[in-house]
């Protein structure tokens, strides 16, 4: 089964083969993602280990939501021992996320 996976925004979009699933995932996604992809796998009768390939969204987007979801996704990659490719489709051995610009960080108070 080939993955999708894009946490670039609010509403994560999981796409498992040819089924496509959105979650508002909000401020639940570091503690929610991987029971979400794997309630999706459960629900398509598979598992983890059924995964053959995946494909992440690394961006432009939100900071934390690529950070979170490149972490997943490379940790995934690497435990199955399956391909990893990026939006451009690409294989890659990890993602890193393109933020699309700068850091925000304030000058310091002091």
């Amino acid at each position: 089964m080939k993955m999708y996976l894009d946490t670039s925004t609010p509403t994560t979009i999981l796409k498992l083969d040819d089924h496509e699933y959105k979650w508002e995932s909000g401020r639940d996604l570091a503690e929610n993602l991987l029971a979400f992809i794997h309630d999706k796998l459960v629900e398509n009768g598979k598992d983890f280990k059924d995964l053959e390939e995946i494909t992440f969204m690394s961006g432009p987007g939100s900071f934390t939501g690529l950070r979170i979801g490149a972490a997943v996704v490379n940790t995934l990659a690497n435990e199955l021992n399956i391909p990893l490719k990026n939006h451009h489709g690409e294989i890659v051995k990890i993602i890193l996320p393109d933020y699309g610009r700068g850091a925000n960080i304030s000058k310091p108070v002091k």
